[in-house]
Parts: C-alpha cells; sequence; structure tokens
C-alpha cells in the first residue's frame, strides 16, 4: 500500500479524480472544505471530511496552517494538493514535510525555482533551453524597456499558471493599463503583483511536454499535449498527442522536457510547456510543478494513472516505466465544459444549475471529470469548469466526432454555458485540418459567433414553443397529454408564452396532436411525456426535448445541447410592454451588473461625461477582470457602488443621462 490515509487538499472534479484513484488503491480518503462546499461531492464521497473556517479562499483552501492542522488531527500520511490552490505553493510543500507528512508532488525548491516565471526562464536558459527573451520590474522600468521592444507584447504574472493573469498589448498606448491590471489580477490570484513582459509569437502552438522522476534519478516523458485552443490564455481543447509535431521533434522536445527535469533534481509530476512557431522552433514557457487539468488525454493515449504514479513516486518508491517501453495509442481529445457566456465576450456565468444531464459513457471511449452530478449552483468564488469531456479513438478524426456527439448529448439549463462553441468550434475546417494557433479563438471569433447562431437553429424553434405548450398543460391538466386532450379542447386550449416574442398557442385535436400557432397549422405525433422529458416526431424526425423551470418562473428547454429560455405571459411581471421585448432590456440608463462579483475599480465620477465604449468599472468574478461599459454618450448620474462592494447578478451599478439621441439598441454592449 502506498500510504494509509491521504489528505486531498482541493476541492471539485480534480478532488474526486484524486480519491477514486486512492480508493482503488485501498487508501483512506480525507477531504476539506469550505461553507459553500458542505454539500459538495467531494465531500460525500470522501471517507472523512472536515470543515474550513472562514469565509474566502485565503481563509479556506490557501490557508496552509489550518489545512496542515486539519491533517495532523486526521492522522495523515500524506497530502495531495491536486492543481490550483496550493499545489504550487513551496511554503505548503515544505509544512508537509516539517510535519512528516509527504507532499505528493515536488520539494519545495523546485516548486519556488519553476513558480517565478523569471527564474524558470533564467535556469532554463543556463542549461541551453531555447526561450524567448523578456524583461520584469516595476512598472516605470517595464515601459521604458519595452519602447526597445517591438510590439504586440506579452504580459503576464511572474508567479502565474492556468492563463491568469496573461494580455496582449499592441501599442504603446495600451501598456500602462495593461500593466496595471495584470499585476492586480496576479496579486488577488497568486499573492504576488511581480509582471513579465516578452516578445510575443506571432500563431504559435502551445505544446507541452509530461513528464515523471522519481527520488532515485529516473525520468520518462509520457509524450505532449497540444493545448493551443484557448481563450483569454485559459486552455479550451487540448488533445494528445499533438497532430503539429513531426516524429523528430515529438523526440527532441521529449529528451528537452526530461533533460530540464534532471538538470533541476526534479521529483514528481511534471509538465513542461513550450511555444512553437510556425518554422517549428520551439521556446521554453514554463513548468507546471504539479498535475494538469488536461492529463486525462495523457493517461488515454498511454494507459498510465498519472496520479497513481504521483503516489507511487512520492512513497518512495522507483518508476516501472521505461523510456523505451512508451508507447502512444490512439488519440484522445479534451473539451473543458465552462459557466461562461461565450455570445458576451465569455464573461463568468455563475449561478443555479436547474437541469443537468451529462452524455452517457461507453466503451470506456469517453471520461467525464466532473463535480456536478445534478442541480446545483455554480459560486463565482470558483473557477467557472464545470466538467472535462475526453473522448479516446483510433485517430484524430474518429475521436473529434466522438467528441461533437458527446457535446451534442450534454444539456445544462440555468447558466450560460460553452457547450455549443465547443460543438461550433469543432465543426470548422480549421480545427479538423490543425489549421491553429493559441489566438484561433480571438481570430475566428466572429465566424464563430456566427456559425454558433446558425447551429442553434438547427432544431427548429417552433418545437421549443410547442414542447413547452405541451409541458404547461400536461402540468396543470394530467400525468398525459392524451389522457385529458378531450377536455382541453372543451375548456379551452389557448396558451400565451413569451418566447423573443408573445405568442398564443392553441391545440385543437389529439392523435396526431394539431396546433395553431401565429395563423399557422403545426402537427406533432407520437407525444410522449415523462417528468421533465418530451418526445415527440415532426415531419417524420424524433425529437427529445428537457424541461426545467428556474425561481423567478422561467423555463428553459433543450434539445441536442441547444437551449431556450420561455416563460408564460402570466409569469412575467406587468411592468413588461404589451411589444414583446424582453423584461430584461435596459432602456433606462441603468448599468446592471451582468454577474455575480467584486467591483475592483470605479473609472468614473458622478458628473463626468462618458463616450459610448468608454471603460466604467471593472467587475471581477471567477478571478477574471471584467469591463463594464457605457452603451452610450451620457453622463454619469449616479453611482451606487464603491471599490471592493460585492454585487450580484443584475444589480444596478450606476444610473447614466443620455445625451445623445440614440438610445439603447443591445444590451449586449454593456459589457
Amino acid at each position: 500500500m502506498y500510504y494509509k490515509r491521504l489528505l486531498i487538499a482541493n476541492r471539485g472534479e480534480i478532488a474526486l479524480r484524486i480519491m477514486r484513484t486512492a480508493k482503488d488503491l485501498g487508501i483512506h480518503t480525507i477531504v476539506v472544505y469550505s461553507e459553500l462546499d458542505r454539500q459538495a461531492e467531494h465531500v460525500l464521497q470522501a471517507d472523512e471530511a472536515y470543515s474550513l473556517k472562514g469565509n474566502n479562499l485565503q481563509e479556506t483552501y490557501l490557508n496552509t496552517n489550518q489545512i496542515i492542522e486539519i491533517a495532523r488531527r486526521a492522522n495523515a500520511d500524506a497530502i495531495h494538493p491536486g492543481y490550483g490552490f496550493l499545489a504550487e505553493n513551496a511554503v505548503f510543500s515544505q509544512l508537509c514535510a516539517d510535519n512528516e507528512m509527504d507532499f505528493v508532488g515536488p520539494d519545495a525548491n523546485a516548486i519556488e525555482l519553476m513558480g517565478n516565471k523569471v527564474n524558470a526562464r533564467e535556469f532554463a536558459k543556463s542549461i541551453g533551453v531555447p526561450v524567448l527573451e523578456g524583461v520584469v520590474g516595476d512598472s516605470n522600468k517595464l515601459i521604458e524597456e519595452a519602447k526597445e521592444m517591438q510590439f504586440p507584447l506579452l504580459i503576464k504574472a511572474a508567479a502565474g499558471g492556468g492563463g491568469k493573469g496573461m494580455r496582449i498589448v499592441h501599442k504603446k498606448e495600451e501598456l500602462q493599463s495593461a500593466l496595471d491590471s495584470t499585476s492586480r489580477e496576479a496579486l488577488s490570484y497568486f499573492g504576488d503583483g511581480t509582471v513579465l513582459i516578452e516578445r510575443y509569437i506571432q500563431n504559435p502552438r502551445h505544446i507541452e511536454v509530461q513528464v515523471l522522476a522519481d527520488k532515485h534519478g529516473n525520468v520518462v516523458h509520457l509524450f505532449e499535449r497540444e493545448c493551443s485552443i484557448q481563450r483569454r490564455f485559459q486552455k479550451v481543447i487540448e488533445e494528445a498527442p499533438s497532430p503539429t509535431l513531426t516524429p523528430e521533434l515529438r523526440k527532441e522536445m521529449g529528451n528537452m522536457a526530461v533533460f530540464l527535469a534532471q538538470e533541476m533534481n526534479y521529483t514528481n509530476a511534471g509538465t513542461i510547456e513550450f511555444l512553437v512557431d510556425e518554422e517549428l522552433n520551439y521556446y521554453f514557457l514554463e513548468m507546471n510543478t504539479r498535475i494538469q487539468v488536461e492529463h486525462p488525454v495523457t493517461e488515454m493515449i498511454t494507459g498510465i494513472d498519472l496520479v497513481e504514479q504521483q503516489l507511487s513516486i512520492a512513497s518512495g518508491r522507483k518508476l516501472k516505466l521505461k523510456q523505451e517501453d512508451m508507447r502512444i495509442k490512439g488519440h484522445a481529445i479534451e473539451a473543458r465544459i465552462y459557466a461562461e457566456d461565450p455570445e458576451n465576450e465569455f464573461i463568468p456565468s455563475p449561478g443555479e444549475i436547474s437541469f443537468y444531464k451529462a452524455p452517457k459513457l461507453f466503451d470506456g471511449r469517453l471520461r467525464l471529470d466532473s463535480a456536478i452530478v445534478g442541480p446545483c449552483t455554480i459560486h463565482p468564488d470558483y473557477d467557472p469548469m464545470i466538467a472535462k469531456l475526453i473522448v479516446w479513438d483510433e485517430n484524430r478524426d474518429l475521436a473529434i466526432e466522438g467528441l461533437h456527439h458527446a457535446l451534442h448529448n450534454y444539456e445544462i439549463h440555468g447558466i450560460k454555458n460553452n457547450i455549443m462553441y465547443l460543438h461550433t468550434l469543432l465543426n470548422t475546417s480549421f480545427f479538423k485540418q490543425n489549421n491553429i494557433s493559441t489566438h484561433f479563438c480571438q481570430d475566428h471569433n466572429d465566424e464563430l459567433m456566427r456559425k454558433m447562431k446558425e447551429d442553434k437553429l438547427e432544431i427548429p424553434a417552433i418545437l421549443f414553443q410547442i414542447s413547452f405548450a405541451l409541458f404547461e398543460l400536461n402540468r396543470e391538466k394530467a400525468n398525459s397529454v392524451w389522457e385529458e386532450i378531450g377536455y382541453w379542447r372543451q375548456q379551452g386550449t389557448k396558451l400565451r408564452i413569451v418566447d423573443d416574442e408573445i405568442i398564443d398557442i392553441e391545440i385543437r385535436s389529439e392523435n396526431p396532436c394539431e396546433l395553431v400557432i401565429s395563423d399557422r397549422v403545426y402537427c406533432v405525433e407520437n407525444v410522449i411525456i415523462d417528468g421533465n422529458q418530451l418526445m415527440l416526431e415532426f415531419n417524420g424526425v424524433r425529437y427529445l426535448f428537457y424541461r426545467s423551470k428556474y425561481s423567478d418562473g422561467q423555463s428553459f428547454l433543450s434539445c441536442n445541447g441547444i437551449v431556450r429560455e420561455m416563460m408564460r405571459w402570466s409569469e412575467i411581471q406587468s411592468s413588461i410592454e404589451n411589444t414583446g421585448v424582453s423584461e430584461r432590456k435596459e432602456s433606462d440608463g441603468s448599468i446592471i451588473s451582468p454577474m455575480p462579483g467584486k467591483v475592483v475599480k470605479i473609472e468614473v465620477a458622478e458628473g463626468q461625461k462618458v463616450a459610448k465604449g468608454d471603460v466604467l468599472m471593472i467587475v471581477e468574478a471567477m478571478k477574471m477582470e471584467n469591463s463594464i461599459r457605457a452603451p452610450f454618450e451620457a453622463i454619469i448620474e449616479t453611482v451606487f457602488v464603491s471599490e471592493g462592494d460585492q454585487v450580484q447578478n443584475r444589480m444596478k451599478l450606476m444610473h447614466l443621462k443620455e445625451t445623445s439621441k440614440n438610445p439603447i439598441e443591445n444590451k449586449e454592449e454593456m459589457v
């Protein structure tokens, strides 16, 4: 047995992932949890769970002393930090050692060396690993140094990782605000506001190599992952092996990663990240001294359990893996499901999930890593990732097809998410032909948004309206549509609903079910309603709809991953005009928060004149800064919040007095 008692100092899907392997190995699992996570899956499935005192991340999951104290009370042999939180905290690694508990990861020296991008770059450069030149220092020094550098430049948090605290600057006028914003974000997420500027490579690929190193000097690599599909510098889709590398380059980069790990006496699992340019030159980017979010794709193509290897190495065992025996089998691709709104600049979308249905697993080819099993709350305090959906197949084309099918059968109601966006991205010829780079999402944003809207029309809107009407009438009158269809006909069958407009629906006959909508007659057959599921046949095609209802009377309906929101007219507030305009349209000058979060900066003052598009304030949610912009030319009449305030979704932030003749035409311009 590797250990008897393992404390997992993390939450969510990675805590469950570690727990799964630990239990397979017969290890007793111990977890910690904040008050928000009291009923979370990792708490419910652990053998033991301990409450963390505190009201924020610093007081709970980032509180090293409290976690060590709990580990001592629970008689833990070892602590696995997962990823994020304390995974790359050198102080925490040393605290574990000082308290005679194994830290399932590298020692404090390795974390400290690689945890700072500047130190890591200098070390890599000193041993002959190719690096990009860059500068670090205070704001004044960086602005001065940047004068000698060619734009665009990349600004990043020196102590950062996971895509947090990174920005591209295209001209010198943008530099100061980008430095300030990056430094604030870095300080908030990593506790260190130091930033770094480096040359930005046009059309780069992001390739990372997985390594394993034991305490006896043995190091192997488990090939590479392609992580070039990113938005806001956070990975969205990862795959293994990389379709970009030649066999020769794969071997060279793998050997370089092993060499770097050996030179620094690294132990446990780690990932060496590289940027690869269009000529296939590669440059050291950073090393992540932990297990990666995207580790499942490596496991799928090698058959190796990386968490088991971590536990084995931490307990002092020798690696049994030999480099010459390593083989790549097939192709794996992973999509990250996020609580975010792709059609609104990917702003975080925390809130209540009213319905959750994941695709069914099959033949070991589909894997879902998630801590969500049903309706729950996505809290703005934590990362917006809902799940990781991974598909393996014999080649890349088949793996993409499998992932596309799985996303088609993923249903989430109540919050905005990126399922349709991923579905659309996978279908582009650019992605299928591997014509990608780290700014693929940015370069193709307009095209992806347009195509996503087209994909949403794949299921006729009228079918959502029909399904909603059948759900509503079935809920009120009977358990079966057909038991009471005659009753409806005799007593009055009209139902008024609000979709994008007010719609009157009348049911005229039963089998087949004949409906009249906007003076047109529609016919659906073989209707079956079972709880929140409805199956019907329309024009010879069968459709399966799912429905859930939110607390404000709003209903969500989905089919093949496409979600629409509807309400009954009777449930809408009387203040809505009879034009069918959504009740959520702001037309009175109110600036409404598009998400729950924290006001980190207010850029304007009462009485100030602003132009359309000017930044009014910055709201941080899920550790990302989001700019709230003026929707039209106006004067700031009232500011209702202060810097540091916590705000709720749809909370009034400001009131503007319009100075132009153009009214707000689109609420999405506000963010």
